[in-house]
């Protein structure tokens, strides 16, 4: 028998006994206790499907539970949330994808990941069916729109496949799916939960995922700054405990979850958002979270990730180390107190 600590067998006697509880916050959500902490989420993008388990959990009161008042910011292209994180102006923040945190440690910015949404990063190529990219070897002689800041990735599945950048032409094109339906360009790339923009391509759209074309990033990491983890790091757990737990609820309760984000932001459609929740949600709880439990990680990985970066030569001051970018001890700390869901 195996001594290792598995904290999915290992719940404690707390998370069971705030479980049989849960059923009585729907109707009111209890008070913040004196001396509530303050916690500052800092997006890295405009709020919405992706806060699903935050926001789910802030109102059955979760948060309140942990005595934690958690205030979620918005991003967007005119606001650099890492450098609000770092700067102390934010506790805590999400980007979308390992690459930032990577690229700001090695510009000496303060910031450590501490939990991913997903281990698997939800990012994708798509084309149509009468002309499909099926495999990396399908790229060669053909047009990909992608992104600004998503042509990294491309280079990247390129060399992680051994295809010569020159045989592949990639343009740069908005998050608009119509240069595809015009045949302006043969493949587009996009975030596989978004729905909404994926609707236009039909139900024939041909789907090839970044991570199976062998670029394995995180995708939406938490993460804090080492001062924080320092002075902090109980309310960090306690963040993370809340937040796992509404999202273990979105995931057994999809429907009701995704009626608290349409009446949080209702410019959002139900039928979208469903669609997006469903495919988001089996990203956040797979193979890894059936076994490690909600918002794992490991240096591992994380190291594969900056190995492969650093090949892309995209470090222009240091090539950062694993312990650089992430840190195992809020993850540690709430061991046995994370949802094993997958």
């Amino acid at each position: 028998m195996s001594n290792s600590f598995d904290p999915c067998r290992s719940l404690s006697r707390r998370q069971a006994l705030m479980g049989l509880g849960a059923g009585v916050m729907l109707s009111a959500a209890p008070a913040y206790g004196a001396g509530a902490r303050g916690l500052t989420l800092q997006l890295g993008w405009v709020a919405g499907g992706n806060q699903l388990g935050e926001l789910v959990a802030r109102q059955r009161g979760y948060f309140q539970q942990e005595n934690v008042d958690l205030r979620i910011v918005p991003g967007g292209p005119n606001n650099d949330g890492v450098a609000a994180v770092a700067s102390g102006s934010a506790d805590m923040g999400q980007v979308t994808s390992s690459p930032s945190l990577m690229l700001a440690a090695s510009e000496d910015l303060p910031v450590r990941a501490f939990a991913v949404l997903t281990r698997r990063h939800p990012y994708a190529f798509f084309s149509l069916p009468q002309n499909p990219v099926r495999r990396p070897a399908d790229f060669i002689g053909k047009r990909i729109g992608v992104p600004a800041t998503a042509r990294v990735l491309v280079s990247a599945m390129l060399n992680r496949n051994g295809i010569a950048r020159k045989d592949v032409d990639v343009v740069t094109i908005g998050s608009d799916m119509m240069p595809l339906l015009n045949g302006q360009i043969d493949a587009v790339s996009g975030w596989v939960n978004n729905r909404a923009a994926l609707r236009v391509l039909g139900s024939g759209v041909v789907t090839l995922k970044l991570w199976d074309c062998g670029v394995r990033l995180y995708g939406i990491p938490y993460y804090t700054t080492p001062d924080m983890l320092a002075r902090h790091s109980d309310v960090l757990a306690a963040f993370l405990r809340a937040s796992a737990r509404g999202w273990a609820y979105a995931y057994r309760n999809r429907a009701e979850a995704v009626d608290i984000l349409v009446s949080t932001f209702p410019a959002l459609t139900v039928a979208d958002e469903r669609a997006a929740a469903d495919v988001l949600l089996d990203y956040v709880f797979d193979g890894e979270t059936r076994v490690s439990g909600f918002g794992s990680m490991n240096a591992a990985r994380w190291q594969e990730q900056i190995d492969l970066y650093d090949s892309l030569d995209q470090f222009t001051n240091r090539v950062p180390k694993a312990e650089d970018v992430m840190t195992m001890r809020i993850l540690d700390d709430t061991a046995g107190m994370r949802p094993c869901l997958g």
